[in-house]
């Protein structure tokens, strides 16, 4: 990040009591509270079985079908995860355990996102990244359904915004594997751009997130990395959805999952991803700002323009989570219960939108800084 005299650092935050893993509150905005399992991930042993009755089990009889049409030998042992939006079965298939992931919402965003970590996966197994990711079993793109591989390992945070800062031996792992993956040139054709950047900065403006200085501080920068030539203007290739609760640790090394959004960006928006949701880890962020402009003046700025967007993204769907939170509380009590940490969900979910709003005003004296270097 963009330094005059001195690294950008989180601002100070008070000490939180210890909440043993596997406990809340976690403070994912769609599912405020409970832990979000990346695919892949392996926890307990398998166990158990399916229940497929009633109109619950409707849909998990509709998604294992889908399962079964592209991977006859699979068989569902348990439901990792479930949303309005997909649904996660864990089970066997030969001796292999596999994960399968499928869509329930079709509508045309969710259905375009899935078909996009489909292809993903599909590129992977002709040319393999320099980082471990699942094995691709099965796919269908027309009907939303996935089958990969199940990695051994645990997630580097179960939360989305994690509520004590992660081991540094965790985030070092983490940060070392978005090294190598930024590193890969996969062949012209492969991937896209995900991000239309200059589309995204002009909509938060008129959606009021940005101020017409701010509009105008960020066109400069991407004016100046347009023309800035060489292996900065032509891109990185990142993951896209690059946070700590997407990164196993196994025992071979870190594994990365959930390629919904992965493509060529400006150089260095996971290490804005990660950034913007290491709140407790000063010196993760230090670490981070460090590696973000290294390599000079024009990574540095494509890192500022990736972060206010970051951000602002993160501000902008936690603002959603706390307005649900109150509208879900109103008719009850007018509070939410208290989580295990002494503080409801929508109290935390507000204290992580004052510190994502903290960090934004940051990284907006940032850019400004870097405008007046040009």
């Amino acid at each position: 990040m963009y330094t005059a005299s001195s690294s950008v650092s989180a601002p100070h935050r008070p000490q939180r009591s210890a909440v043993p893993a596997g406990s809340g509150p976690y403070l994912d905005p769609t599912n405020a509270g409970r832990a979000r399992r990346p695919v892949g991930a392996v926890g307990q042993p398998l166990s158990g079985r399916i229940d497929l009755s009633g109109s619950q089990g409707a849909q998990l009889r509709m998604a294992v079908s889908s399962v079964h049409r592209i991977c006859p030998e699979f068989n569902p042992v348990q439901v990792l995860r479930r949303s309005g939006r997909s649904v996660l079965l864990v089970g066997t298939t030969g001796r292999m355990t596999a994960v399968a992931k499928c869509l329930l919402d079709h509508s045309p965003a969710w259905s375009e996102r899935f078909r996009h970590e489909i292809a993903a996966y599909r590129a992977f197994v002709r040319h393999r990244p320099p980082v471990r990711v699942p094995r691709l079993v099965a796919a269908d793109p027309d009907n939303c359904t996935l089958v990969i591989e199940r990695m051994p390992g645990r997630a580097a945070a179960l939360a989305r915004h994690p509520a004590e800062a992660p081991p540094r031996a965790d985030v070092r792992a983490a940060l070392g594997a978005i090294a190598r993956l930024n590193t890969w040139r996969p062949p012209a054709g492969m991937f896209d751009a995900p991000l239309d950047y200059a589309s995204r900065i002009s909509r938060y403006h008129e959606l009021g997130l940005f101020t017409d200085r701010d509009l105008g501080d960020l066109q400069k920068l991407l004016h100046g990395l347009a023309h800035a030539g060489g292996k900065q203007g032509m891109g990185q290739f990142c993951h896209g959805d690059a946070l700590l609760s997407n990164i196993l640790l196994s025992p071979t090394g870190p594994v990365l999952v959930d390629w919904e959004h992965a493509g060529w960006y400006l150089p260095g928006y996971d290490l804005a991803t990660l950034w913007s949701v290491l709140g407790d880890a000063p010196v993760a962020r230090r670490q981070i700002s460090q590696l973000a402009q290294q390599q000079g003046p024009a990574s540095r700025d494509a890192f500022l323009v990736n972060l206010m967007l970051v951000l602002t993204r993160e501000i902008r769907t936690y603002e959603t989570a706390v307005q649900r939170t109150m509208r879900e509380a109103a008719p009850a009590t007018g509070a939410t219960a208290p989580a295990p940490g002494g503080l409801s969900a929508g109290e935390e979910q507000r204290l992580l939108l004052r510190r994502l709003h903290d960090d934004c005003a940051l990284a907006r004296r940032a850019v400004r800084a870097a405008v007046g270097t040009r």
